[in-house]
């Protein structure tokens, strides 16, 4: 018990109760920065008080002498240990912290400071303490001054210190039961180790450490701290980063740009993709620094555990396999989730996928009313269409895929806003035309909005008999929606096409989602070259290392721009028209995937996550953006060319190519981003001194490029999947789940709520929401429609159809060619 003192100042703790001060010691240890040591004061003979310096923090320290004693080494933690022992080659665990069990402490302080282990073991201490913070004691002549530990002076430094004083602690405890098990004596032979004592049942110490952890709140404390959920932003790796980001802001690219081992250092390549990046704010140790980040953040187990379909989509309790889209027959068997063959389920949809795909385009499967397939109209929303939408238009002028699309037409239908579908369907004929509805669960509110829309065009012209549906409607969805695909009126049987929970809608163009319009309009040849492209990328991925890996170094900058360089936003320049739809569906990937706030732990973040994308094709983002990319807010740039064009020309008297002038373009805009325009080399044009401010180009604004042979269904593969990798890399950096999408729900509920009050508007009923703001704005949108609709006394709808104004017939034959007055007709009579 405590015993107190009232001539001096403070409190006294008697020997049985040092625990109390080993149980501070530890806390404080753990508290301070990084979980850093805290080495205790060296214990005297005498009760005296002591004053620091630098905190006012006072003690009094009070050690009942012992008359038996037994030579030892007083640890950092004031533990006796015996004489001559290499505790540093010992790997034991930490008994002590884990179990609390203080009765084996039994040991006596040395008071004689002539004694030889105490002397030696002052100078083993002082390693352990910070000179810059001397202990005063106030009786002077009684003792002399040490200092404080480090582990408050110093926490940053503390931790290796306390590791191995609790290590020490631990050894020396087990080794003073050892001794008290042997009757309290040492072994007469201090090189002979003591004589083991047989241990306890597995049973029995699990039980009895069990009931110590349970009933020891100091333990129950320290456990829950040191396995408390840490945010990324604390480790020493994240820590070194912004430090380092910090000495870069020193730095400019132009500068650094002149440094020819690291121009020959930052770039990686593969199966002909060529990634430069030294036109990154990066120096070769900030690529060490990001590393030695990923390895803390265990990417490559992260990498493996989605490749091999580990549940990783940790709010959903789903895999995450798009990769298995791209598998090939061989490894099946390989991946298996739920107790289903993962590869040989999307063997099996691709198999189907050819069947069908060829029967329709070799006319063995027909319209309702005999007509030859022709039009293709896919029905999705996000990522059931934009991956689709974005290598559709890379093939359509690719050489190969231009000539096997001839005859046939693919457009989108997303929108649920009607002008969409009037814009999509109303010059194609209904009876040649194919529609594909995409939506996992079947349920998607636009999609299915617009697929009973299209189901309806079709009754329009062909009537309502059930096999119209059947024989012009196709089903990609999950298969537990397929009731409700039944329910629509498919064909099951031959029209439905499944994907699984663990393909998502922004990785899905490799599934049917993909396959069925892509085989449709270009046969399933090209598409499997797409598959086979991403499936290069794959490899790479899975098995190039960090330094040479490139959507993992996409990935480390991508985290590098935006969490420590403050980097808002970023662009994707791909010189190539084909792509002017890859920006659209990098937004869409980028920030559905990693708009989250919250990690895997639960915790909110500190750190910036989640850029905002966007983009534009070629030249004609230089006329609309760049000048902000150059004079304006910084915006990391990805700039995408290809070696040679898809369709190329030369006109006579011209001394380059049509795509050596694009490309041109290509290598000189990340130089400028780079190094920018000084003030000297403005003045040096002969510019006027009152303009040399506006026309300087400060620079130092980032940049990476990527070089690909030539836009084929192969590259449009590998170009996909790189970004789908990269995007995942950061998400596994930052501990964020980069594979759900909830902020998209919430707004789908509202507009459920919202879709009720127009419900109840439209049959003359008081408009009344929460929200007095919603509620004006409604009642002035059923107010002004209305007198809209009824202004003429009746709705106006097209005769033939209801769904469009126009059909195939208006557009095949126009009123200026079929008119009896048109002044074309007159003339070609």
């Amino acid at each position: 018990m405590a015993n107190y003192n009232s001539q001096q100042q403070g409190i006294c703790f008697i020997d049985m109760r040092r625990r109390i001060y080993i149980q501070f010691a530890l806390i404080i240890g753990v508290i301070s920065s990084q979980s850093h040591a805290f080495a205790p004061v060296v214990p005297t003979s005498r009760s005296r008080t002591i004053t620091t310096t630098d905190s006012h923090f006072q003690f009094q320290y009070s050690k009942n002498i012992h008359e038996q004693r037994q030579r030892s080494i007083i640890n950092p933690l004031g533990v006796a240990t015996s004489v001559g022992v290499d505790f540093e080659a010992e790997e034991e665990s930490d008994y002590l912290i884990q179990t609390e069990d203080y009765s084996i402490l039994n040991h006596k302080h040395h008071d004689d400071e002539s004694d030889e282990a105490f002397v030696n073991m002052k100078d083993d201490l002082k390693k352990y303490y910070h000179p810059s913070s001397v202990v005063q004691y106030r009786d002077e002549a009684f003792v002399p001054k040490i200092s404080l530990p480090r582990g408050l002076v110093e926490p940053t430094k503390g931790w290796n210190y306390h590791h191995r004083a609790t290590i020490k602690l631990v050894r020396g405890s087990k080794r003073n039961q050892q001794q008290n098990n042997n009757g309290n004596k040492p072994p007469e032979d201090e090189n002979e180790p003591p004589t083991p004592t047989p241990p306890p049942s597995d049973n029995d110490s699990d039980k009895d450490t069990t009931n110590r952890n349970n009933n020891n709140p100091v333990s129950n404390f320290i456990s829950a701290f040191m396995n408390r959920p840490q945010l990324v932003s604390n480790c020493q790796d994240w820590k070194r980063l912004e430090k380092h980001a910090e000495y870069l802001t020193t730095t400019h690219l132009r500068d650094l740009l002149q440094d020819p081992v690291r121009a020959s250092t930052l770039y990686a390549q593969h199966d002909g993709v060529y990634l430069d990046y030294s036109r990154q704010r990066v120096s070769l140790e900030t690529m060490k620094f990001l590393f030695a980040l990923a390895e803390k953040q265990q990417l490559v187990d992260k990498i493996k555990a989605m490749v091999t379909g580990q549940k990783i989509n940790f709010t959903e309790q789903r895999a995450v396999l798009h990769t298995a889209l791209r598998a090939s027959k061989t490894e099946v068997g390989s991946i298996v989730v739920d107790g289903v063959d993962v590869v040989a389920e999307v063997h099996d949809v691709l198999d189907q996928i050819k069947e069908f795909t060829d029967g329709v385009r070799n006319g063995s499967i027909i319209g309702y009313t005999g007509k030859h397939i022709r039009n293709i109209v896919s029905v999705g929303i996000g990522g059931s269409y934009l991956g689709t939408e974005f290598l559709h238009e890379c093939l359509k002028t690719e050489p190969e895929g231009h000539q096997a699309a001839l005859g046939y037409t693919l457009r989108f239908l997303s929108n649920v806003d009607p002008v969409d579908v009037e814009r999509t369907c109303a010059d194609l004929d209904p009876e040649e035309t194919m529609i594909v509805i995409v939506s996992k669960t079947f349920t998607t509110a636009e999609t299915m909005l617009n697929a009973r829309t299209m189901r309806q065009w079709l009754w329009d012209f062909m009537g309502n008999d059930p096999e119209v549906v059947r024989k012009h409607v196709i089903a990609c969805a999950s298969i537990s929606a397929l009731d409700k695909v039944e329910e629509f009126g498919i064909d099951t049987d031959q029209y439905f096409f499944r994907f699984w929970d663990w393909v998502g809608g922004r990785y899905s163009v490799s599934s049917a989602v993909g396959g069925i319009p892509i085989s449709l309009v270009y046969g399933f040849d090209i598409f499997e070259k797409f598959l086979r492209g991403a499936k290069s990328i794959d490899e790479h991925f899975t098995t190039a290392p960090l330094e040479r890996n490139i959507p993992v170094l996409m990935g480390l900058l991508g985290v590098w721009n935006h969490s420590f360089l403050k980097y808002k936003t970023r662009t994707c320049l791909p010189y190539s028209e084909a792509l002017l739809k890859l920006p659209a569906h990098i937004q869409q990937l980028d920030m559905e995937s990693n708009g989250k706030c919250m990690t895997k732990q639960g915790l909110e973040v500190d750190y910036p996550v989640g850029e905002i994308d966007f983009g534009e094709a070629g030249t004609n983002g230089q006329h609309s953006f760049y000048q902000l990319l150059h004079m304006g807010q910084t915006v990391p740039c990805d700039f995408i060319g290809f070696v040679t064009s898809q369709h190329d020309y030369i006109l006579d008297g011209e001394k380059l190519s049509s795509h050596d002038e694009l490309m041109a373009n290509f290598f000189a805009q990340p130089d400028a981003l780079a190094s920018g325009k000084t003030i000297e080399e403005v003045r040096a044009e002969g510019v006027p001194e009152d303009l040399i401010a506006h026309r300087v180009f400060k620079g130092n604004r980032p940049s990476l490029s990527l070089l690909f042979p030539k836009l084929t269904a192969y590259t449009c593969g590998q170009l996909l999947a790189i970004y789908e990798h990269r995007t995942a890399v950061q998400g596994f950096m930052w501990d964020i789940n980069s594979f759900d999408q909830w902020g998209v729900e919430l707004g789908k509920k509202l507009a459920l709520d919202v879709k009720n009050h127009l419900v109840d508007g439209r049959q003359g009923k008081k408009v009344v929401t929460g929200n007095p703001a919603t509620t004006r704005l409604l009642n002035y949108y059923l107010q002004h429609s209305k007198q809209e609709i009824t202004s003429e006394g009746e709705k106006h709808c097209n005769p033939t159809t209801k769904v469009t104004r126009t059909t195939h017939r208006e557009h095949m034959n126009p009123p200026w060619l079929t008119s009896p007055s048109s002044p074309l007709l007159k003339k070609l009579e």
